[in-house]
């Protein structure tokens, strides 16, 4: 029952399926991955970009330090205007990995999170978005998997 209550909360209409175009690099994104994303979300990212995604306050204001908040990852925010390529970097490497010289209170995540729970954070992120966001953000992907 929890695993169907975690489907619906996470836009899963039920445990056995996932929305259309819920992809990674083309390769489907399993109920199993959402479930696991959401885990990996709550422990490691919820404190800056919110247990509901919605980011921090006043997230397109830099903060005093130069910086900027933590953005949503909700339909509010900017996340469904990247390809897998560019999130999948921005997780493991840093924002600096794909805006040379930027500074992010985003930490890299290469020593914290295996490959395979970053993809199923992306997932679940991208489980939350509309129909009309996943599809927009599926056409920035190349169909072959390599960098555009």
């Amino acid at each position: 029952m929890a695993g169907v209550g975690m489907a619906l909360l996470s836009g899963v209409a039920d445990a056995g399926s996932t929305p259309e175009n819920l992809t990674f690099l083309e390769k489907p994104i399993t109920p199993e991955q959402i479930a696991l994303g959401n885990d990996v979300y709550a422990e490691f990212c919820a404190s800056c970009h919110g247990a509901n995604l919605e980011g921090q306050k006043n997230w397109k204001r830099r903060l005093d330090t130069g910086r900027m908040p933590a953005p949503p990852h909700d339909a509010s925010g900017h996340t469904w205007r990247h390809s897998d390529q560019e999130l999948f970097a921005i997780t493991k490497f840093g924002v600096g990995a794909v805006v040379p010289g930027y500074e992010s209170d985003m930490p890299a995540f290469e020593d914290v999170l295996s490959d395979e729970e970053i993809i199923a954070v992306l997932g679940y992120i991208k489980s939350v978005w509309s129909d009309e966001e996943r599809a927009f953000q599926h056409n920035l992907n190349p169909k072959d998997g390599r960098a555009k």
